[in-house]
């Protein structure tokens, strides 16, 4: 009896964690799943020292904050250019193509010490500021994650694609940390070449991260017109349509009567269309986006490991330590969110996750107690990413499957290009004696973008909701009882 119910709560475990659905995924699924731990992992280790790098050349904070504010403003032309036309180029190219950048920019960190060539290859290159994503894999990933994954386990699959990322990004930082300590302490190297060496292992990720590219089938291209037209059929053309609310019910009612012509239904061509009703639902997201992105780019992860560098002086392992242990907890996280988000919807799962990590952000830089700073950067941690998996299901759901790499590509484009404001800012206030109140500003705006997110779009109900669901009130909201 008792073990009967001890495997009854294994299967329902699994079951919660979305394990079947990502070990009975495709093999595509599962090398782009890989791909994101490779290229995190790389991200997270040129992250926990490529402001002490900069510093290390004489390079001042005011001068270090525009470099990463022009990085993130290269990476929206490249990522744009790339993401835009990657449909019509071939997403598997495209994705090389990048690979190809990641590792050039590397190399170039790796034996060149200049300024200004330093920072053409970050803007040309893909070198990541922040420890998180830049360059143009995560908007056509998710697109061909999406195109890959039915939807009732998409936001699994979602979930655990988010895990490896924030997984491999801890790997990346505890290792580039002990690695560092190690060869400045043994070895007697000086730092600024310990650096290079983190630099050096960036250049043959990204090598790895090209194979890896071109290991992927022909399942990832765009999906033919003919398949295409067939789903929207099966869906009863309701995909079409995005998530409407009341106010746009009646003319959601007009586009099935006369519905518009989407790329499907054209000749293939590199330029990506977007329809009306994906567009409205775009525009709000983009400036909800905005807000929540810049306040990321005031507290970059760079910054924040340069902040507990500067203030609390912890050597590279204590602090590589430090945020491999955070960067777990937020993994583990986006399991919960999947398992969250089926229960309550995926909007109230963003808002009700991220609120309170952006309150715990503004106590971070007040105490002057290494350990209590600590636990409030623990509790962001533990909640900050948990938004991710359920804010990716719900563009996916938004769109029509031909529009989800040009939107996505939309969407990064927006959120980079507003992070690029915040670095520069944050370097003229550390520059100033006021890091803190980077900190401060950051968590305001990010709970305000938490409210207007929570006023805009809930009650909304993606139309595979709406098919798999039954009836809704008219505009594809849910009745009141279904809301609470």
């Amino acid at each position: 009896m008792a073990t009967n119910t001890f495997i009854s709560l294994l299967v329902r475990l699994k079951a919660e964690l979305g394990l079947d659905s990502i070990l009975n995924s495709s093999r595509d699924t599962k090398l782009l799943c890989l791909q994101r731990f490779v290229r995190l992992f790389a991200y997270g280790a040129s992250t926990l020292i490529l402001a002490a790098y900069l510093s290390s050349l004489g390079i001042s904070d005011a001068r270090i904050g525009l470099f990463m504010t022009l990085t993130l403003l290269g990476d929206v032309v490249i990522s744009f250019g790339l993401t835009l036309f990657a449909d019509g180029l071939g997403r598997r190219k495209t994705l090389a193509a990048g690979s190809a950048l990641m590792s050039a920019s590397g190399a170039v960190f790796a034996l060149n010490g200049n300024y200004w060539v330093l920072v053409a290859a970050s803007i040309f290159g893909v070198i990541s500021p922040s420890g998180n994503e830049i360059g143009p894999f995560k908007a056509i990933e998710e697109s061909t994650l999406a195109q890959l994954t039915p939807p009732s386990i998409r936001s699994d699959i979602f979930a655990w694609y988010t895990l490896l990322g924030s997984a491999g990004s801890a790997c990346g930082i505890i290792i580039s940390g002990w690695i560092v300590e190690e060869l400045k302490s043994v070895n007697g190297w000086p730092e600024k070449r310990a650096y290079r060496m983190i630099f050096g292992v960036y250049t043959v990720l990204g090598i790895f991260k090209l194979v890896l590219s071109l290991m992927l089938s022909d399942a990832c291209e765009l999906m033919p017109a003919k398949e295409e037209r067939h789903e929207d059929v099966e869906l009863d053309t309701v995909e079409a349509e995005g998530l409407l609310s009341d106010d746009e019910s009646d003319a959601g009612k007009a586009s099935n009567q006369k519905p518009d012509a989407t790329p499907a239904t054209r000749k293939k061509s590199i330029w990506p269309s977007i329809s009306p009703s994906s567009r409205s639902i775009l525009i709000k997201l983009c400036l909800l986006f905005a807000v929540d992105c810049f306040a990321s780019g005031l507290i970059p992860q760079s910054w924040v490991t340069y902040f507990f560098t500067r203030k609390f002086r912890l050597p590279e392992g204590q602090l590589g330590t430090l945020f491999f242990c955070t960067s777990i907890v937020a993994s583990i996280s986006n399991l919960v969110a999947s398992s969250i988000s089926k229960r309550i919807g995926l909007v109230k799962t963003m808002v009700f996750t991220h609120l309170p990590s952006a309150f715990f952000l503004t106590l971070i830089p007040l105490p002057n107690n290494v350990v209590l700073a600590m636990a409030f950067l623990f509790l962001r941690s533990s909640m900050a990413n948990m938004d991710q998996a359920p804010r990716q299901a719900f563009i996916a759901a938004a769109v029509l499957p031909s529009e989800r790499t040009a939107v996505m590509g939309v969407v990064n484009v927006v959120k980079t290009l507003s992070q690029s404001g915040g670095p520069v800012a944050t370097g003229a206030l550390a520059g100033a004696g006021k890091f803190w109140i980077a900190f401060l500003i950051a968590g305001i705006l990010k709970m305000g973008y938490d409210l207007a997110m929570l006023k805009m779009f809930l009650g909304y109900k993606s139309r595979e909701e709406y098919s798999d669901r039954g009836p809704t009130q008219p505009g594809g909201r849910r009745s009141t009882n279904e809301q609470a």
